[in-house]
Protein backbone atom coordinates (compact mmCIF):
# COMPACT_ATOMS: atom_id res chain seq x y z
CA UNK A 1 0.00 0.00 0.00
CA UNK A 2 1.53 3.42 -1.15
CA UNK A 3 2.19 5.96 1.23
CA UNK A 4 0.03 9.23 1.44
CA UNK A 5 1.80 12.74 0.84
CA UNK A 6 2.00 13.04 4.39
CA UNK A 7 3.35 9.99 5.79
CA UNK A 8 6.02 10.25 2.90
CA UNK A 9 6.84 13.95 4.49
CA UNK A 10 6.75 12.03 8.06
CA UNK A 11 9.38 9.54 6.80
CA UNK A 12 11.54 11.66 5.12
CA UNK A 13 11.74 14.12 8.14
CA UNK A 14 12.72 11.05 10.11
CA UNK A 15 15.69 9.96 7.90
CA UNK A 16 17.16 12.93 7.98
CA UNK A 17 16.92 13.55 11.81
CA UNK A 18 18.49 10.06 11.41
CA UNK A 19 21.20 11.07 9.15
CA UNK A 20 21.88 14.16 11.39
CA UNK A 21 21.67 12.89 14.32
CA UNK A 22 23.62 9.38 13.59
CA UNK A 23 24.92 9.21 10.04
CA UNK A 24 27.30 6.21 10.88
CA UNK A 25 24.24 4.10 11.51
CA UNK A 26 21.75 5.21 9.27
CA UNK A 27 24.26 4.46 6.23
CA UNK A 28 24.50 0.83 8.06
CA UNK A 29 20.61 0.46 7.75
CA UNK A 30 20.86 1.55 4.00
CA UNK A 31 21.80 -2.27 3.09
CA UNK A 32 24.16 -1.26 0.01
CA UNK A 33 26.98 -2.93 2.31
CA UNK A 34 25.16 -5.98 2.50
CA UNK A 35 24.93 -6.54 -0.87
CA UNK A 36 28.45 -5.34 -1.39
CA UNK A 37 29.67 -7.67 0.80
CA UNK A 38 27.91 -10.48 -0.16
CA UNK A 39 28.97 -9.62 -3.71
CA UNK A 40 32.81 -9.76 -2.08
CA UNK A 41 32.37 -13.33 -0.49
CA UNK A 42 31.13 -14.69 -4.17
CA UNK A 43 34.52 -13.23 -5.85
CA UNK A 44 36.22 -14.44 -3.15
CA UNK A 45 34.40 -17.70 -3.37
CA UNK A 46 35.31 -18.11 -7.18
CA UNK A 47 39.06 -16.78 -6.94
CA UNK A 48 39.21 -20.04 -3.83
CA UNK A 49 37.46 -21.97 -6.35
CA UNK A 50 40.27 -21.24 -8.96
CA UNK A 51 42.93 -22.07 -6.28
CA UNK A 52 41.16 -25.01 -5.78
CA UNK A 53 41.43 -26.13 -9.61
CA UNK A 54 45.05 -25.23 -9.85
CA UNK A 55 45.94 -27.29 -6.68
CA UNK A 56 44.27 -30.09 -7.69
CA UNK A 57 46.31 -30.15 -11.02
CA UNK A 58 49.60 -29.11 -9.15
CA UNK A 59 48.83 -33.19 -7.32
CA UNK A 60 48.44 -34.26 -10.25
CA UNK A 61 51.40 -33.22 -11.97
CA UNK A 62 53.83 -33.49 -9.49
CA UNK A 63 51.85 -37.36 -8.96
CA UNK A 64 51.00 -35.95 -4.69
CA UNK A 65 47.54 -37.52 -4.11
CA UNK A 66 46.82 -35.42 -1.15
CA UNK A 67 47.37 -32.32 -2.72
CA UNK A 68 44.75 -32.61 -5.47
CA UNK A 69 42.69 -34.15 -2.61
CA UNK A 70 43.27 -30.60 -0.84
CA UNK A 71 42.35 -28.53 -3.77
CA UNK A 72 39.33 -30.63 -4.43
CA UNK A 73 38.32 -29.39 -1.01
CA UNK A 74 39.34 -26.15 -1.68
CA UNK A 75 36.97 -26.20 -4.65
CA UNK A 76 33.79 -27.86 -2.86
CA UNK A 77 34.65 -25.29 -0.12
CA UNK A 78 34.43 -21.99 -2.08
CA UNK A 79 31.69 -23.61 -4.47
CA UNK A 80 29.24 -23.68 -1.00
CA UNK A 81 30.25 -20.74 -0.23
CA UNK A 82 29.88 -19.22 -3.63
CA UNK A 83 26.24 -20.40 -3.66
CA UNK A 84 24.83 -19.54 -0.39
CA UNK A 85 26.77 -15.78 -1.19
CA UNK A 86 24.51 -15.56 -4.13
CA UNK A 87 21.38 -16.71 -2.53
CA UNK A 88 21.20 -14.48 0.50
CA UNK A 89 22.06 -11.16 -1.96
CA UNK A 90 20.07 -8.97 -2.25
CA UNK A 91 18.62 -8.19 -5.84
CA UNK A 92 19.60 -4.93 -7.09
CA UNK A 93 16.26 -2.45 -6.09
CA UNK A 94 15.30 -5.03 -3.22
CA UNK A 95 15.53 -3.38 0.08
CA UNK A 96 17.32 -6.03 2.20
CA UNK A 97 16.18 -6.63 5.98
CA UNK A 98 17.98 -6.16 8.50
CA UNK A 99 18.17 -9.36 9.72
CA UNK A 100 18.36 -11.42 6.79
CA UNK A 101 19.33 -15.06 7.90
CA UNK A 102 16.73 -14.64 10.80
CA UNK A 103 13.89 -13.57 8.68
CA UNK A 104 14.53 -16.45 6.78
CA UNK A 105 14.42 -19.11 10.09
CA UNK A 106 11.40 -16.89 11.73
CA UNK A 107 9.61 -16.20 8.50
CA UNK A 108 6.08 -16.74 9.57
CA UNK A 109 6.75 -15.19 12.79
CA UNK A 110 8.05 -12.21 11.26
CA UNK A 111 5.51 -11.42 9.02
CA UNK A 112 2.97 -11.55 12.03
CA UNK A 113 5.21 -9.12 14.11
CA UNK A 114 5.21 -6.85 10.85
CA UNK A 115 1.16 -6.88 10.17
CA UNK A 116 1.16 -6.06 14.13
CA UNK A 117 3.16 -3.01 13.90
CA UNK A 118 1.08 -1.81 10.47
CA UNK A 119 -2.38 -2.35 12.73
CA UNK A 120 -0.60 -0.08 15.54
CA UNK A 121 0.52 2.43 12.85
CA UNK A 122 -2.85 2.62 11.09
CA UNK A 123 -4.76 2.62 14.82
CA UNK A 124 -2.81 5.87 15.59
CA UNK A 125 -2.74 7.52 12.66
CA UNK A 126 -6.59 7.47 12.48
CA UNK A 127 -6.76 7.94 16.43
CA UNK A 128 -4.90 11.37 15.09
CA UNK A 129 -7.00 11.90 12.21
CA UNK A 130 -10.43 11.86 13.99
CA UNK A 131 -9.27 14.05 16.93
Amino acid sequence: MPLSEHEQRMLEQMERALYAEDPKFASALEGSGLRTYTRRRVYQAVAGFLVGIALLMAGMVAKQVWLSVVGFLVMLGCAVLAVTGWRKAPKPGEQPTAGAPQARRQGRQKRSMMDRIEQRWQRRRDEQGGQ
